[in-house]
């Protein structure tokens, strides 16, 4: 659970869920694969991505992959449930992908490459299975890019503890602003790098604390075990940041603003 720093809780299960439903039409718009194409999608976890990307495209022959026996389980279920049937799973690691060279002729990975030791590494992996001409689009988020108001001493400390535990882990929080050169040092042909804001004011409802509740503060929660052991911040603190970070969606001053980025490339 360590070496992925928001762990394998059911409580994770359930944001990355939240996550994938809040944010749909900002990650997913203009994504979508022609029928009989076959699709690659990186890195599934427990299926949270794999819903809108398989209803996008219902005649594409979606393969989706995890190194997690345990995460593909439960992306299974979400498909069935879901009465999806574009899909199958393969245990995989995204490092020596199981998969002859050219395989797919797209390939989709989403909140993945921050998470790995030698993002570099993998891009060449996928781009060997990618086809000729093939595309690949890739969605990552930048934990360096939020602001939020009011902002407190505390409420920064909790949230760059969880950047400092994940880099601790040889992981990079801020790889979405990196996106363009790390796709054109794996060989890739970069069509569009571009920023999907999330920006949110309180005074227009209640969507930006239903995000805040179910997307950020949970995210920021997973590396409380972490940060308290190494140090990074004192437990009576920890409650305090968490509870001003949380405020931030509050009527009527609170806002809350976070990047991501999502980028298409060609072999």
């Amino acid at each position: 659970m360590k070496k992925y720093v928001h762990g394998y809780t059911e409580r994770e299960n359930q944001r990355l869920g939240d996550q994938a439903f809040i944010l749909e039409e900002l990650l997913h718009a203009g994504t979508a694969y022609p029928s009989g194409s076959r699709v690659l999608e990186a890195g599934c976890g427990v299926g949270a991505q794999t819903l809108p990307l398989a209803r996008n495209s219902p005649g594409a022959e979606i393969t989706s992959i995890d190194i997690s026996g345990e995460s593909l389980s439960r992306a299974k279920e979400a498909v069935a449930q879901a009465q999806i049937g574009n899909v199958s799973f393969r245990q995989a690691n995204i490092m020596a992908l199981p998969f002859t060279d050219e395989s797919f002729e797209h390939i989709f990975i989403c909140f993945v490459l921050e998470h790995l030791e030698d993002p570099p590494a993998a891009l060449v992996e996928l781009k060997r299975v990618l086809r000729k001409g093939g595309n690949l689009t890739v969605i990552e988020g930048d934990h360096g890019s939020c602001f939020w108001h009011p902002s407190t001493e505390s409420s920064r400390k909790v949230w760059q503890a969880l950047s400092r535990v994940q880099r601790q882990l040889g992981h990079n929080p801020f790889i979405g602003r990196e996106l363009p050169p790390l796709l054109t040092q794996a060989g890739f042909k970069v069509k569009d790098v571009s920023p999907r804001w999330l920006y949110g004011a309180a005074l227009n409802g209640p969507a930006l604390q239903e995000g805040l509740d179910k997307i950020f503060v949970p995210m920021v929660e997973t590396a409380r075990e972490q940060a308290l052991e190494q140090g990074l911040v004192g437990k009576v603190e920890w409650e305090r940041g968490i509870k001003e970070l949380r405020a931030s969606g509050e009527p009527p001053d609170g806002t809350f603003f976070y990047t991501r980025f999502k980028g298409i490339a060609l072999k």
